[in-house]
């Protein structure tokens, strides 16, 4: 009897056949990786509109909203450096996880845990670069600067760039990976309560606007998603166990 379909059918299609990856095959994975994210528009589905729609409403909103919002928000800098650090110290916390995992993994013997660091080094490397590249294009210019007009493409941004958020786009990769290889309850109500809260600080801290935080996030659990399901082995065995049981 064939394995029925699984909750993340709606999600962006990721290759069908799981191939893992190792630690000396991950430059080369990543560099597949991209060809696939960035020419993952032309492969946009009907199904697809599922959650496009709802994410393409809400940038929406918030674009029209990121002025007004960050001028109400706290200037002050003892609470905003707070803010920063806290974000800092968030992000740190929830890379730790695949970095321990990983530790375990290897020393403990533990595929598991080991395919998590793996996977989760190989999703992050690809947000960092979808990130780059996308601050390098739109040149958005940060809250505390004009005003926190937001503008895009200004030659005023220089290095300093906040679309979209690094931290949030890393700490939702993270997010991904680890609540996929590690599906219950609590894991996954505490890695995305950390990630949410990276993108809270970063707002509070005058850092980016929703906006950064909303697009950054949403791109690091797709990546996230996509290299897990690209990759994994041991939801691969448990699914055709119970499809054969």
């Amino acid at each position: 009897m064939p394995p029925t379909d699984v909750p993340g059918d709606s999600l962006p299609d990721a290759p069908k056949q799981q191939v893992p990856v190792t630690e000396k095959g991950l430059p080369i994975a990543i560099l597949k990786d991209q060809v696939g994210i960035w020419t993952s528009p032309v492969r946009i589905r009907a199904h697809d509109l599922i959650w496009l729609l709802p994410l393409g409403a809400a940038t929406g909103v918030t674009l029209a909203t990121d002025t007004d919002t960050m001028r109400e928000l706290p200037r002050d800098p003892g609470f905003n450096k707070d803010s920063v650090n806290a974000s800092n110290a968030l992000l740190g916390s929830q890379i730790a996880i695949p970095v321990t995992l990983y530790g375990i993994g290897v020393f403990k013997g533990n595929a598991h845990a080991r395919e998590t660091g793996i996977l989760s080094g190989e999703a992050l490397a690809d947000s960092v670069v979808l990130d780059q590249v996308t601050k390098i294009i739109f040149r958005r210019e940060r809250p505390l600067y004009n005003n926190a007009a937001g503008d895009f493409f200004s030659s005023k941004s220089g290095s300093n760039k906040s679309f979209p958020s690094s931290h949030s786009m890393l700490a939702w990769t993270v997010a991904a990976v680890t609540a996929s290889e590690y599906p219950s309850r609590w894991v996954q109500l505490g890695t995305y309560s950390l990630a949410s809260s990276v993108s809270l600080m970063r707002v509070l801290g005058q850092e980016h606007f929703p906006t950064d935080v909303l697009v950054g996030g949403a791109a690091g659990w797709l990546i996230g998603h996509y290299v897990f399901e690209k990759h994994q082995s041991r939801h691969v065995k448990k699914t055709l166990r119970a499809a054969t049981g």
